[in-house]
């Protein structure tokens, strides 16, 4: 009898840590997990007149390499261990300033098709290709929740005027607005899906400088390109900048010399006009992402080099600075 109970006991026990387990995968934490995703190759991706996409031997090629970003269940938050390459880091990390999941995937898109502006530019300008690019204004890449502009203006939207003074940068944005003060009203002209739009915000102090108004936004420096060769890139729902160098690598694959060489290359980090490589994010995710595709080199910014070595993936880690170091590294064999 003692024992049929004790079995019993240890029964509902078991049952009990079961339904505890199964719940705990089925609610969100406050934290999120940053994933391995496997390396994809470019070429399928990049579209250039007169080129054909699928040479070369099977599998070789220039990689590009994303992570995967998801909210934790509470059951991966106490248990991240259970996926291979797992990050778990707090929502602030993910959403700073406590932007949402969906702003935050905007303005990652936003940083995408700005990266691969530059990856044309970056990758036609080694090949001896005029490319010329004009200041355009300060586009928002982030609106601040509550923010004076919360609801007025949208990431992606370019600013264009401010005060009655043209903007072509950030600077002449800030320039324009150093002389209100917190509360004041900014008369500012942005540009959106084709159109112009004229809007009054009122202004708020700057968390960092109590004295400088501001409407809550986050700027980069917005540019027109034009180019000699109609190239276009289709990456999807991928969004972030990191995939600039890899796209680079593939437009003067596909225009220039043989730069894979047979081989796959997988590529990350993101370029500036002038060709230097800046560090990314996920690094270490990222090299269990090559070596998944079989890379047989990795290229990362230097200043990542160490901590994709870390992750101990099996995969050949080569450090790069600039656009130029990439290509001589793959030249040399």
């Amino acid at each position: 009898m003692l024992r049929s109970r004790t079995l019993r006991l240890v029964f509902v026990a078991v049952l009990a840590v079961a339904a505890v387990g199964l719940l705990l995968t089925f609610i969100p934490s406050n934290h999120y997990l940053v994933l391995p995703d496997r390396a994809r190759p470019t070429d399928p991706l990049v579209e250039i007149p007169g080129e054909e996409s699928g040479g070369g031997n099977e599998g070789s090629g220039i990689y590009m390499v994303d992570v995967r970003v998801g909210r934790a269940t509470m059951f991966e938050r106490l248990f991240p261990g259970v996926h291979e390459g797992a990050d778990l880091v707090p929502e602030r990390v993910i959403n700073p300033e406590g932007v949402s999941d969906r702003q935050r995937r905007r303005s990652s898109l936003n940083q995408m098709s700005r990266s691969q502006l530059i990856a044309i530019t970056v990758a036609l300008r080694e090949l001896g290709r005029d490319v010329d690019v004009d200041a355009a204004g300060a586009e928002v890449v982030l609106v601040q929740p509550d923010a004076p502009a919360d609801g007025e203006l949208e990431v992606g939207d370019l600013i264009v005027r401010a005060e009655g003074e043209e903007v072509s940068t950030t600077a002449d944005l800030r320039r324009a607005m150093s002389d209100l003060e917190p509360g004041d009203e900014v008369d500012l002209t942005v540009e959106r899906d084709g159109e112009r739009l004229d809007l009054m915000l009122t202004t708020r102090a700057s968390g960092t400088e109590p004295e400088r108004a501001v409407v809550g936004v986050h700027v980069q420096n917005a540019e027109d390109f034009d180019f000699p060769v109609d190239i276009e890139i289709d990456a999807g729902s991928i969004g972030g900048p990191s995939a600039g160098l890899a796209f680079a690598l593939d437009i003067v694959d596909e225009l220039g010399d043989d730069v894979d060489g047979g081989r796959t290359i997988v590529a990350t980090g993101e370029l500036t006009l002038d060709g230097d490589v800046l560090p990314i994010g996920g690094v270490q995710q990222k090299a269990i992402g090559a070596r998944e595709a079989g890379a047989d080199l990795f290229l990362v910014p230097d200043r990542n080099a160490a901590e994709a070595r870390r992750a101990d993936a099996g995969v050949e880690i080569v450090a790069v600075s600039d656009f130029d170091e990439a290509l001589s590294v793959l030249a040399a064999g």
